[in-house]
């Protein structure tokens, strides 16, 4: 039995070694990925902030248009599709189609002078732009939390660790394609 004592002790040294230098990338692994997991809570926290806003910002419009039924359609189908969302990609490509919808909304003010000088509306949209700054501001922590968390899981030696223990690539915020050109808005009443 002495004669396997050392070779056991030697390797259950070898093995509390490896160990212990995998509980330096391992706890770092894992506090960026609640760092990345509270930033996304912040865009959601933000993006359910202006789906909040949306319906008083419509029922204001509502009281002074009455034949704009296809932006209102077009606000709510948006609105549903965010709260729905799931993945940062869902939610990007709904941010998206919310922005463009909220954009056409806003834009009947132009045609409604009345609908534009109204306090509760005023007050709505410069909450809703404040907002707007918010979610820019949580989507830019978030993916700069993604880019610190993907690239330790790439680099030697915590790379071995996030194999090991699953700590998979994670998706960026990333708005969708054409989401930079400001929508077009169309007041020729051919909505049919």
């Amino acid at each position: 039995m002495k004669k396997y004592l050392g070779p056991i002790i030697a390797v259950v040294a070898v093995i509390a070694v490896i160990g212990l230098l995998m509980i330096g990338p391992y706890n770092r692994l894992v506090g960026l990925e609640e760092k990345s997991d509270e930033s996304l809570s912040n865009i959601d926290n933000q993006l359910q902030r202006r789906v909040d806003l949306i319906p008083n910002l419509v029922d204001t419009v509502k009281g002074y248009t009455k034949h704009e039924e296809k932006v209102f359609k077009d606000v709510a189908d948006a609105r549903s599709k965010l709260s729905g969302a799931q993945t940062p990609q869902d939610k990007a490509e709904a941010n998206g189609e919310v922005n463009s919808a909220l954009s056409r909304l806003l834009a009947i003010s132009e045609k409604y002078p009345d609908l534009k000088a109204d306090k509760q509306f005023t007050g709505l949209r410069d909450e809703l732009a404040g907002t707007e700054n918010r979610i820019a501001v949580a989507r830019k922590d978030y993916n700069e939390s993604i880019n610190e968390y993907n690239q330790s899981t790439r680099r030697f030696p915590s790379s071995i660790v996030a194999g090991l223990f699953n700590f998979d690539k994670k998706e960026y915020f990333q708005a969708k394609d054409g989401a930079k050109d400001a929508p077009k808005v169309d007041f020729g009443g051919d909505e049919s």
